[in-house]
């Protein structure tokens, strides 16, 4: 939910003076906000380690900033270029959050003992095995796996499925079973299980002027909290069995982690989208957030009465298309796109009484959809702290580094 105690008006007139020497198009992170985010996010932990999502970051610099913070410990990647990248860059703890089949990232890594002994990659079928091992190249290095479970929530006997399409182990004996495929074969190491159940954490619950979704979202998610967390301790049950040193079950993400870390299996939850607080994180009653990632788009039209027009702006989010993937016009209040131009690739048309208050090169605050995303359309982030920029880092993209 966002943040109501929060004072817009006020968070602009601090943008505007902090990048009153800079031009736009630019993107800012508000380090109290992001701060004030990571501090609620360890509240919701309950004492359990946060592993942050690199995903929804793509800023070395932040992933570090909130891996200095008591709380956190450990980074999620999202491929094995950017894992492999990561360990060398001197974080130590990398899971690889997603199979892959990158054939000369696994030569690499089973070739360096530093880049094995920080890495670890995920699997949910003994073909990625087969593939892992005949892309070795002659390296030696044990390979420390962690496999997923399905979470979706399955009714009807299955034929309804609720959840995001990802691992096909849903049952504790799928997992088990790939469990001791892992232990037969040499050169692996069995060390973590992984389980993020995108449509509770991912979902709000509370969707704008939609009454009628939120109760029925309400309703789904509370049959597939307590399904999920029945199936799951089973599942650590059955692969400890079989790998009674596992090291790590991870779960959970932004908007389930109090409800995650409430879980007797799971030992570390993980967060990425809520230390910036994307639009699509307003609809939650569990958990408020304050807006820390924003990116200013100049004024270079005033087309006629109640409209302007910015320089680009379209950077939909991914995910099914629709409304709720675009970036939405913050601050000045009171802005909103034409229903017929939207947000466009190198103009867009803002309609509202505050355009008749803005000048040629005034800046327009908008908050994109998702978090990490953003980070693919600009080189630097501005560090704001107060009325000032403190620092400006590179993202990913800025180190040259794109790796979706």
């Amino acid at each position: 939910m966002f943040d109501a105690t929060a004072d817009p008006a006020a968070d602009r007139a601090r943008y505007d003076r902090a990048t009153a020497h800079l031009d736009a198009p630019l993107a800012v992170v508000d380090l109290a906000a992001f701060d004030a985010n990571a501090a609620d996010l360890v509240r919701r932990a309950g004492g359990k380690p946060v592993r942050v999502a690199s995903k929804s970051v793509r800023c070395r610099a932040l992933l570090e900033r909130a891996l200095a913070r008591e709380g956190f410990a450990g980074v999620m990647g999202f491929t094995l270029a950017e894992s492999l990248w990561l360990a060398r860059c001197g974080f130590d703890d990398v899971l690889l959050a997603y199979p892959s089949a990158d054939r000369a990232g696994y030569a690499e890594l089973a070739s360096d003992q530093k880049l094995a002994a920080a890495v670890t990659v995920m699997v949910d079928d003994p073909a990625q095995l087969a593939l892992i091992d005949a892309a070795r190249g002659g390296g030696r290095e044990e390979i420390r796996v962690c496999l997923e479970l399905d979470t979706s929530l399955w009714l009807l006997g299955g034929r309804v499925r609720i959840g995001a399409r990802r691992s096909p182990l849903h049952s504790p004996a799928q997992l088990a079973e790939l469990a001791r495929s892992v232990a037969r074969r040499p050169g692996f190491r069995l060390v973590g299980l992984m389980a993020y159940e995108g449509h509770i954490a991912g979902v709000g619950d509370a969707p704008h002027g939609r009454p009628l979704r939120a109760r029925a979202v309400r309703l789904m998610q509370s049959a597939a909290r307590r399904e999920l967390a029945q199936r799951r301790a089973a599942a650590v049950r059955a692969v400890r069995a079989v790998a009674p040193d596992l090291e790590f079950v991870n779960g959970g993400g932004t908007g389930s982690v109090q409800h995650t870390a409430a879980e007797d299996a799971v030992t570390e939850v993980a967060a990425g989208s809520g230390l910036l607080m994307p639009r699509l994180f307003d609809d939650y009653t569990s958990f408020s957030g304050r807006p820390a990632a924003l990116f200013a788009q100049p004024v270079v039209r005033r087309p006629g009465v109640g409209v302007v027009t910015v320089l680009g702006g379209g950077y939909p989010a991914s995910g099914a298309a629709g409304r709720d993937r675009l970036p939405v016009p913050y601050l000045p209040a009171g802005l909103r796109y034409d229903p017929v131009e939207g947000p466009g690739e190198v103009q867009t048309p803002l309609l509202g009484p505050p355009a008749d208050d803005l000048l040629i090169g005034d800046k327009v605050w908008f908050r994109h959809a998702k978090a990490g995303e953003l980070c693919e359309r600009f080189a630097a982030l501005h560090l704001v702290e107060g009325d000032r920029v403190a620092e400006t880092v590179p993202t990913y993209r800025g180190e040259g580094r794109t790796f979706l």
